[in-house]
């Protein structure tokens, strides 16, 4: 009776080898399209603070969908051609600007970032020769073959 049990042990193991094989390799494969998204991310992301420092609507422009929103430092909500306007009129100056992500997920097609800022204003903005720490948290997705960012919310953290 024992070998029998075994036996069928075995063989319902064969069976289902084939399939326990395959779910490993989704997994391997989702976690690398995940590393993959969540470098490309990481990448566009500090290509996003580097236009700031330099002043490159151009580049904003590519990174951004042409949908992005973002609540401001500002408290105020505005849209991609608002937040460029504002970069090529030099109201929006950042001169020094440092982001740590805290928090990154990929979520298929989508990826959520968060993490802080600190930021020295320069320009026309209110708060030009402050520096200010930001608490942010932007989304981004894959459009048209390529990672954008399509919303971002960035607010003033108050000084204690």
């Amino acid at each position: 009776m024992e070998n029998v049990a075994i036996r069928v042990l075995l063989v319902g193991a064969l069976i289902a080898a084939p399939a326990f094989l395959a779910a490993v390799q989704t997994t391997a494969a989702k976690t690398d399209e995940e590393n993959s998204a969540e470098q490309a991310v990481r990448k566009l992301s500090q290509e996003e603070v580097e236009a700031f420092l330099h002043k490159d609507a151009d580049a904003m422009s590519r990174i951004w969908s042409d949908d992005f929103v973002v609540t401001n430092p500002l408290n105020k909500f505005v849209n991609k051609q608002q937040v460029l306007g504002m970069v090529r009129s030099g109201f929006l100056v950042i001169t020094s600007f440092q982001r740590e992500i805290e928090y990154i997920r990929v979520y298929g097609d989508t990826v959520i970032l968060a993490g802080s800022e600190t930021v020295v204003w320069g320009g026309k903005m209110p708060n030009a020769g402050k520096t200010d720490h930001l608490r942010i948290t932007a989304v981004w997705m894959k459009q048209q073959g390529r990672w954008q960012e399509v919303a971002r919310h960035a607010n003033i953290v108050p000084e204690h």
